[in-house]
């Protein structure tokens, strides 16, 4: 196939022709950028302060800046293989599956299985993109179920002193109960027959997030009570859950490929990068600090759950909750793109449609079963983060570097360099995924126990 083809650059030479990828139609710096931040900040964010509580108030934002340089690192590394291969077989782009696949061509031993890594690539964001689901299952019962007991209750005050809200918010209902109530909701939102449609309603939930994320800044930042005495170093047996959040916030490399793509100029989609993900690494460490400052060890595994019980902290976290009913539909885009159409393709045209929405169903059932079984916002996020994003951000763009360039003297000290990202997310992901599951383990083992002694009592 070499044969066929044009000769690649060098990896330190540029490529010319790389610029008919995105060609006129494509997205400007701008609205890549905002694209690029809307990828990044989502549920992850507000999730940040209770992982800095995890590392301590020292070693959270220092992990955060350092988990930060990595993972853009690791996006610079995934565009850079993917421009290399892309030019090498002359397409005019690739997915990060099939970057995968092609670099695996790159060596003879691995090139009889390189569908595999394209199908590994594409079953790891199958397991993010659906567990970003879960989460947003979990993050909209938890809120909502808050506000509509926080409507019950007597006090209205903006000033109630957060750690007293487990008092004032008496259960009504499980949380459970109102992933059940979201469930026909978002059947219907994935009906959606293209994303398109949902553009307006995608703006309008860009500002009302953005509108939220400033009030709760300014809530955390007029709350924080000096002198402030919280540990600068967290538990050693903690870090692993902080890792899992903090990689779940930062796992937005399925988006830079798409993006990058759809560029008119996609060779300054470098700046577009840096700049992007600086904005994002700055508000992940500010709220992520300011939020553990403000609320301490009462800290939720959403920062809205720590807002108090007055009109406006509730419409902000219907505001943020609108937000990400929305954005459940664009995660979801991926898997189903990547698991129905095969199916459909294998019945009658006159079935193709009713097919594809019992599909829809049936993995948006999936996503609502896999929350009610595990109803905590925190050890999810966790869960998600450490299982499936690691190797997304961390685990395979190295490999994929060291794979793309080993017959065109790639340095010993480059190499050196993939095989640590890609063994710190191998550690992060064995230890961020047992301990979260020992975690859910023990929480619910707790709550089992204290369900029995409620019924004995009684």
């Amino acid at each position: 196939m070499d044969a066929l083809c044009p000769s690649p650059p060098g990896p330190n030479r540029p490529q010319r022709h790389y610029e008919r990828i995105g060609g006129r139609t494509g997205t400007s710096l701008c609205q890549t950028l905002i694209h690029l931040l809307k990828g990044n900040i989502g549920t992850g964010l507000l999730g940040l302060p209770l992982a800095v509580k995890n590392a301590g108030l020292v070693l959270g934002p220092v992990s955060l800046f350092i988990m930060g340089i990595i993972a853009v690192h690791c996006m610079r590394v995934l565009v850079k293989c993917s421009r290399h291969l892309s030019v090498k077989i002359n397409r005019p782009s690739l997915t990060y599956g099939e970057a995968v696949q092609y670099g695996m061509e790159n060596v003879s031993w691995l090139r009889r299985h390189s569908q595999w890594g394209r199908r590994t690539v594409n079953l790891f964001l199958v397991i993010t993109q659906l567990g970003f689901c879960c989460v947003y299952f979990v993050f909209l019962s938890d809120n909502v179920k808050q506000v509509v007991e926080a409507a019950n209750a007597t006090t209205l005050s903006c000033h109630v002193n957060f750690t007293n809200q487990t008092q004032v918010l008496v259960p009504s209902f499980d949380s459970r109960i109102y992933m059940l109530f979201f469930l026909p909701a978002f059947v219907l939102l994935v009906f959606t027959p293209n994303l398109k449609y949902l553009a307006p309603l995608s703006l309008i939930a860009n500002l009302v997030m953005t509108a939220s994320l400033i009030l709760i800044y300014f809530y955390s930042l007029t709350n924080i009570s000096y002198p402030i005495n919280l540990p600068k170093v967290g538990r050693a047996k903690d870090y692993p859950l902080f890792f899992g959040t903090a990689i779940f916030a930062f796992e937005g490399i399925g988006v830079v490929l798409p993006l990058e793509n759809k560029m008119q100029k996609p060779q300054k989609f470098n700046k577009v990068l840096y700049l992007g993900m600086g904005i994002v690494t700055f508000l992940y460490i500010s709220l992520g600090t300011i939020g553990h400052m403000c609320f301490g060890e009462h800290i939720g595994g959403s920062i809205t759950l720590n807002l108090p019980n007055c009109w406006t902290y509730q419409a902000v976290k219907l505001l943020y909750c609108f937000g990400i009913f929305i954005t459940f539909a664009l995660q979801f885009y991926v898997p189903a793109e990547i698991l129905i159409p095969p199916v459909v393709a294998r019945v009658s045209e006159r079935w193709e449609t009713p097919v594809d929405l019992l599909l829809r169903t049936i993995l948006v059932i999936f996503t609502c079963v896999l929350a009610i079984l595990i109803p905590e916002l925190d050890l999810v996020i966790s869960l998600v983060g450490s299982v499936s994003s690691s190797f997304l951000a961390l685990i395979f763009p190295p490999i994929l570097q060291i794979l793309t360039f080993h017959t065109e003297g790639l340095s010993p000290l480059m190499t050196v360099k993939n095989v640590v990202i890609s063994l710190i997310g191998l550690v992060g992901f064995l230890t961020g995924t047992y301990s979260a599951i020992v975690e859910i383990i023990a929480r619910n083992a707790l709550k089992h126990e204290e369900a029995l002694s409620t019924f004995m009592v009684q």
